[in-house]
């Protein structure tokens, strides 16, 4: 059995700086994860696809971001248990025992559930024919951008995904966005800059209009679209991307006796706790007023979890809140050497 002052659930971005935040005052943590790489959604889905939302970081990638928070966690030599589920989460007087796929079991009185959305897979395109191309030119995520140099690619979808990655491949490639609608999800900024591009002739957009068919001799090579007319279009392409969007699943999250909201998880906005004392939950999977699914929300969200799960973790100790930048305890901690 494993004992620690907290476990994090999922290696995504937010539970990769709720671990820097444990640390940071002094509690030991272990992180969990499904998946069998750091980096959570970010590097699953599209660790190559530009992210502009990090505070003082114009633009970086997936990957990027992840490795990082990673660099971030160098000094304090986290312990990850890779590809192992979270199974049974069962209370023992005062603390968590927590057991995973593997048989790892961990004592701790504070669980961190940063899983993201849970267990996901993407939304495929409908049509049978699409099968026999899935995984090598039909693709609902991106993991190598450059294989698209200079090539044709047709995307389907509407929202931040579909127009960023249209967006970054029109650099390089020949892009189709094609969109069931004419109306967009994505951030305003984005839709600007794809009719921007549209009108230009660098992006070919076609709305209202969805795959009916797809063809090729073992690879992709064309695709039929049909618009809400019923009128058809073939178009010759070497790629088709499907952004739209995930199908989540909890899991074994939804036996563990949380206040679940849609798939989500209720927490309350001081703590980020749950309705069950020492489990919280941070990230895309919890759920409160005004709730924004951006990562620095998460990040947000884990700072406060962490500095609550003191209180547990150390019962007999009052947690005093320093600034990194004047307190000599979380300098020695970082190795950062001071006059």
């Amino acid at each position: 059995m494993i004992k620690t002052d907290a476990l994090i659930i999922g290696a995504g971005p937010t539970g990769l700086f709720t671990a820097h935040q444990l640390k940071l005052i002094g509690l030991n943590c272990e992180i969990v994860d499904n998946l069998d790489k750091i980096g959570g959604q970010c590097i699953e889905l599209y660790p190559d696809k530009p992210i502009y939302d990090i505070p003082a970081i114009p633009e970086c990638t997936g990957e990027e971001l992840t490795n990082n928070l990673l660099e971030q966690l160098k000094p304090f030599n986290i312990k990850f248990h890779l590809g192992e589920r979270v199974d049974e989460l069962k209370k023992d007087n005062e603390k968590w025992n927590v057991k995973t796929s593997k048989g790892t079991v961990f004592e701790t009185p504070n669980v961190i559930i940063a899983g993201g959305v849970g267990s996901f897979e993407p939304r495929k395109f409908s049509p049978k024919e699409c099968e026999q191309f899935e995984n090598k030119t039909i693709l609902y995520s991106i993991k190598n951008k450059k294989i698209f140099d200079g090539k044709t690619v047709s995307i389907f979808g509407g929202g931040d995904s579909a127009l960023d990655w249209a967006l970054e491949l029109s650099k390089t490639s020949k892009v189709n966005l094609i969109h069931r609608r004419d109306e967009f999800r994505a951030i305003q900024a984005t839709v600007d800059k794809v009719k921007e591009l549209s009108n230009d002739g660098k992006i070919n957009l076609i709305t209202n209009s969805q795959l009916k068919t797809v063809s090729g001799n073992g690879k992709l090579e064309e695709i039929e679209i049909e618009n809400d007319n019923k009128e058809t279009k073939k178009l010759k392409t070497d790629f088709a991307l499907g952004f739209f969007g995930l199908i989540m699943q909890l899991g074994p999250i939804a036996n563990w006796g949380l206040n679940l909201n849609k798939k989500t998880v209720e927490v309350d906005t001081e703590k980020f706790e749950t309705n069950q004392k020492g489990i919280y939950a941070v990230g895309d999977i919890c759920n409160y007023p005004g709730k924004l699914k951006l990562i620095l929300s998460g990040f947000h969200e884990g700072a406060l979890a962490a500095r609550a799960c003191f209180k547990l973790a150390r019962p007999n100790e009052k947690y005093r809140f320093e600034f990194t930048t004047s307190s000599k305890t979380i300098q020695n901690r970082l190795g950062v050497k001071s006059d």
